[in-house]
């Protein structure tokens, strides 16, 4: 029997940051033909259109990018008139019969509408009604959807004990790691990554206390500038992309060092340069619930961490990442990492590889699958080619 689609509708863009839903996905592109649809991005001199691309190994997962005129954000009511028509001739020329939906965000959902998927699954990775330019509606769609779904998915323990009882098939899933991916990589000086690497940060004096990730209302840049300020000595590497804020609001030190986003690929080997690991996230509404991927990618990468006291940060992983609640205990926790002697660093080690190992993408991927197994209704012979009902819905 052929594979079932998934038809996957994200608020991340593929080509954004390589986390949780990309991951997933290519992963469960062993089982399903994965169709990723990435939100409208707005054109307003092209025609409304839909772009695709292959991505993964062997092309095994199908990018879709809408472009329509409407200069709305995210999948906004306002691309509708748009948006259905477009989505309703793609998939119809894939003649797609027998398809599972998944979806990142909630307010997707009048997208669906007029689909009748073997099962709906709701990835709830964060807290998104209390992500900075939350859309107004968002709580009452994520209602809706929480209703419709089979199967609701919670990126970490505080979100899920947020969610419980509001879902009768409702489960964990933490951030995991591909520890391969992010261990110490071993490549000749010549290798393009490790020259490309040495070019970004080889100037840069040690210690280096680097943090690669999105750079948003998330992080305390107070904290960042405040621990700089402490130690001139220190340099501070701050990889990824600005989103959501002005660049004009990042603290700027001669030894804060901004690098921009940098490909997956070049990360471990930026991180292999570096002597600790910093997550300094703001303590607000928009991180009450977060479940951060990068800890685990940190750990797998053999450096040490220091994080502010995120709820899950110190619940999954207080073992293995020290904690600074405000400018002078972070800056105490980074000194205590860095004077470190052998023998205790070597003991860290062996914990830090303990948590990484019971941590992995393909295990939780395998869990996924099972559950998608246990909530997708049989597939129907005679079902109907998807998109002819989406304009009408």
């Amino acid at each position: 029997m052929p594979q079932p689609h998934l038809l996957v509708f994200s608020h991340l863009r593929w080509d954004f940051v390589f986390q949780r839903p990309q991951h997933l996905m290519s992963r469960l592109a062993a089982g399903y033909r994965v169709i990723f649809i990435e939100e409208p991005v707005h054109d307003p001199a092209g025609p409304p259109r839909v772009e695709t691309r292959r991505v993964g190994p062997a092309g095994e997962i199908e990018v879709m990018i809408p472009f329509t005129p409407v200069a709305a954000p995210g999948f906004d009511d306002a691309h509708l008139p748009l948006l259905l028509p477009l989505l309703e001739r793609e998939l119809t020329q894939r003649e797609i019969r027998d398809y599972l939906i998944w979806l990142y965000t909630p307010m997707a959902l009048p997208l669906i509408a007029g689909m009748h998927p073997r099962a709906l699954v709701y990835d709830c990775m964060d807290e998104l009604s209390a992500f900075k330019n939350a859309p107004a509606q968002l709580r009452q769609r994520e209602n809706a959807l929480m209703s419709a779904a089979d199967l609701v998915l919670c990126g970490g323990p505080a979100l899920y004990e947020a969610r419980r009882g509001q879902h009768p098939n409702l489960h964990c899933l933490p951030s995991a790691v591909d520890a391969a991916h992010f261990a110490p990589p071993a490549t000749r000086p010549d290798d393009p990554l490790a020259r490309r690497a040495q070019e970004l940060q080889g100037h840069i004096a040690r210690p280096r206390l680097g943090f690669f990730g999105v750079i948003d209302e998330r992080m305390d840049l107070a904290l960042v500038s405040a621990v700089a300020q402490a130690r001139p000595d220190w340099q501070l590497v701050m990889v990824g992309p600005v989103v959501k804020i002005s660049e004009r609001d990042l603290p700027r030190r001669p030894n804060i060092h901004w690098l921009g986003m940098q490909r997956y690929e070049l990360l471990p080997h930026l991180l292999a340069g570096w002597d600790l690991c910093l997550m300094p996230f703001a303590m607000n509404d928009s991180t009450r619930f977060i479940s951060p991927t990068k800890t685990l990618e940190y750990l797998a990468g053999g450096k040490p961490v220091v994080s502010t006291p995120i709820r899950d940060v110190v619940g999954l992983y207080g073992d293995v990442v020290r904690i600074g609640a405000d400018a002078a205990s972070f800056v105490a926790a980074c000194e205590e990492v860095l004077d470190e002697d052998a023998a205790s660093r070597e003991y860290w080690h062996g914990s830090a590889a303990a948590v990484v190992q019971a941590s992995s993408w393909d295990a939780g991927a395998r869990r996924v699958r099972a559950w998608l197994d246990e909530v997708a209704r049989p597939a129907r012979p005679d079902a109907p080619i998807i998109g002819h009902a989406l304009r009408a819905a």
